[in-house]
C-alpha cells in the first residue's frame, strides 16, 4: 500500500471536493482518495505507488491546481 498527499489549491465548497474525489478514483491502481476542505490537502492511497503526474492531472481536470506534495 502507497500513500501520497497533495495541497490543492481552489476548492471552496463540498462539489469541489466531490469533483476531485471522482477524477483522481479514475486514476488506475488509486484504492482510496480523502480530500479535507479547510487545509486543502488530499490523500490518495494506492496497492502501488502511483505517478505523480497522473495526479495532478486529475485534479487539473477537475478544475483545481496541486500546490505541492509530501
Amino acid at each position: 500500500m502507497a500513500t501520497a498527499t497533495y495541497t490543492v489549491k481552489g476548492m471552496t465548497c463540498g462539489h469541489c471536493v466531490s469533483s476531485v474525489k471522482e477524477e483522481v478514483g479514475e486514476v488506475s491502481g488509486v484504492t482510496s482518495v480523502e480530500v479535507d476542505l479547510a487545509s486543502g490537502l488530499l490523500t490518495v492511497e494506492s496497492d502501488s505507488p502511483v505517478d505523480a503526474a497522473e495526479i495532478v492531472a486529475a485534479v487539473e481536470e477537475a478544475g483545481y491546481e496541486v500546490a505541492g506534495q509530501s
